[in-house]
């Protein structure tokens, strides 16, 4: 709710304080004097455009302040904190400071916790945190959605759990229907992805590489390129530790083995030379291996030709088309060949996904039907009781010949809120068509028939606080008594703000505000301009301002007697709904 407004510079308003609170506040005050200014101090803070000319005259700019108080959980307080606003919360309770400013010049701008917000950002907040009705502004229950969306909260819990059963098969349905939508876009391209990749998993299998092939086959190569420096190298090697077939030069093992029997001829005469005979012994070994593993090789050498290079450069020019085509090595095309499998089993389980999500889409599609009746049904109840009810409201507002419709159509589909086409009507006659709200009844009507809809939806739809422009317009009586009852109504669920200039409305408020137009003296102090104070009433001034109210005569005994008579006729109204 609005705790408090403060108002600076604009209108005739110079400074005013406005303290607000839970319930019903009544402000009034002469013609003239500056209500409508609250009004329009409230319509700046919910983000509406603003006239430069509703700056003082001489000031530079007008300021409108409000302090909030609301649930730490609401999406007022979350949306601002979103915004990087300044919020005090204590005991699940937030309080927030909002505030426009308009400048002489027209610039306008907006500060939402302290910081700078744009002007949207109230406009936003107000959605959610104030309802007006006004003369010429009927801010609420305008849209479709937001008449769906009362009658749906009207309609109770059965509504609720078909409306979200609804929502959560709907989205279902719309993204099944996205997803095969996209298959069929995309098949064509699809089958000519399967095929490039079915091709190009033949190659690879044709020539089928093996893990790291492409490295092995390069080492080879390059041996078989140099076979005769190879086979040169590993006979002279040969021949110098065996020496030759064809000449009289002792290999190395030869020499080693005649010093080995130089050593042993003597060691008898000193015993370290049994020590290095053995060495020589081992090394005449170690040499004999050397010597037959480097035949083996020479062999080998003799039985790999020129026509196995050729066999294994073909090889390799197969594993190089295909590390050209797909991947820098072998390794990674068979990588490349994996991963294209999985792909081209995806591509080729096209018609079986298909076949899958179009049998989905027809369940999902029968369930939203039966989904969509069911809220329809709860619509259609909830209809026939709303209307009953605010035409009933509407009879006691001085309207007996008003009858409110709310239509409920079917759609020939569905859609994401159901199958249904809500709107509320308005027949101000006996004889007259309906009419959607804001087109069939004056602006005063009108204001007497949000003020019906509220009263019947409070306990269901509320916002935190409604603005009631002098909605009792048109009207007096016993009609004006009705009004303020059902005022009083409302603010026993959220909180009403009404600027109103019946004294019998005025009546059923819990706090009276006043605004006070000075004038003659107070005008020359102020340079000649006129300005107007806001003052809180206590009980003795509250009597007064009915009164003048009343008869113009706040000082007449009469209709100070007639004003206390109606403010114990309401306090006793009030309390018997207590």
């Amino acid at each position: 709710m609005i705790e408090e407004i403060r108002i600076n510079d604009l209108g005739v308003i110079s400074e005013a304080t406005l303290p607000l609170g839970p319930g019903f506040t009544v402000v009034t005050g002469e013609t003239g004097a500056g209500k409508t200014m609250v009004v329009t101090a409230l319509g700046m803070l919910l983000g509406n455009r603003a006239d430069a000319g509703a700056v003082r005259h001489g000031a530079k700019q007008a300021v409108a302040e409000a302090s909030l108080r609301l649930p730490a959980q609401s999406v007022v307080i979350q949306r601002a904190e979103e915004a990087g606003a300044l919020v005090e919360e204590d005991d699940d309770v937030a309080e927030l400071i909002i505030a426009r400013f308009l400048s002489a010049a027209g610039r306008s701008r907006a500060a939402v916790g302290g910081r700078s917000a744009p002007v949207g950002l109230l406009a936003e907040l107000g959605h959610d945190l104030v309802a007006v009705h006004g003369q010429s502004d009927q801010l609420r229950l305008t849209s479709a959605s937001a008449q769906r969306g009362a009658l749906d909260n009207f309609a109770g819990e059965p509504a609720r759990l078909a409306r979200d059963e609804y929502a959560e098969t709907y989205g279902r349905y719309r993204q099944v229907q996205s997803e095969r939508a996209e298959l069929l876009a995309a098949s064509r391209e699809r089958l000519r992805e399967a095929e490039s990749l079915q091709l190009a998993l033949e190659e690879i299998d044709a020539v089928d590489p093996q893990s790291g092939e492409d490295e092995t086959l390069k080492a080879s190569a390059a041996k078989l390129a140099n076979v005769e420096a190879l086979r040169t190298a590993a006979a002279t090697a040969h021949a110098a530790l065996t020496g030759s077939d064809y000449a009289e030069e002792r290999g190395a093992s030869a020499l080693i083995e005649e010093a080995k029997q130089q050593l042993q001829s003597v060691q008898d005469d000193d015993a370290e030379l049994v020590t290095l005979s053995r060495r020589l012994e081992e090394l005449g070994y170690i040499i004999n291996d050397v010597a037959t593993e480097i035949s083996s090789y020479e062999t080998s050498l003799d039985s790999e030709g020129p026509e196995e290079l050729a066999a294994l450069e073909a090889r390799r020019a197969d594993l190089g088309r295909l590390i050209r085509k797909y991947a820098p090595t072998i390794d990674d095309v068979l990588v490349w060949a994996d991963e294209a499998r999985k792909r081209l089993d995806e591509l080729q389980d096209d018609s079986g996904r298909l076949e899958a999500l179009e049998a989905e889409e027809q369940e999902l599609r029968d369930r939203l039907h039966g989904l969509a009746e069911r809220l329809s049904e709860c619509r259609q109840d909830a209809a026939a009781e709303l209307d009953r009810r605010v035409t009933g409201e509407l009879a006691a507002l001085a309207m007996p010949d008003a009858r409110f419709v709310t239509e409920v159509t079917d759609l020939e589909d569905f859609g994401p809120h159901g199958s249904n086409e809500i709107r509320m009507l308005l027949q101000p006659h006996t004889g007259s068509a309906p009419r959607p709200l804001g087109k069939g009844a004056s602006g005063g009507e009108l204001s007497r028939v949000m003020l019906a809809i509220e009263v019947v939806l409070a306990e269901v739809d509320p916002v935190p606080t409604f603005v009631f422009d002098e909605v009792d317009a048109g009207v007096g009586g016993k009609a004006a008594v009705e009004i303020g009852k059902r005022l009083a109504m409302l603010a026993r669920h959220v909180q009403v703000i009404v600027v109103t200039h019946l004294p019998q409305v005025a009546a059923f408020a819990d706090r009276h505000i006043r605004v006070i137009k000075n004038a003659g003296a107070a005008a020359e102090a102020t340079g000649g301009v006129t300005a107007s104070d806001v003052v809180a009433l206590e009980d003795a001034e509250r009597v007064r301002e009915l009164a003048r109210m009343l008869a113009g005569q706040e000082e007449s005994d009469t209709a100070q007697a007639h004003a206390e008579e109606l403010l114990h006729n309401a306090q006793q109204a009030v309390s018997a709904w207590a």
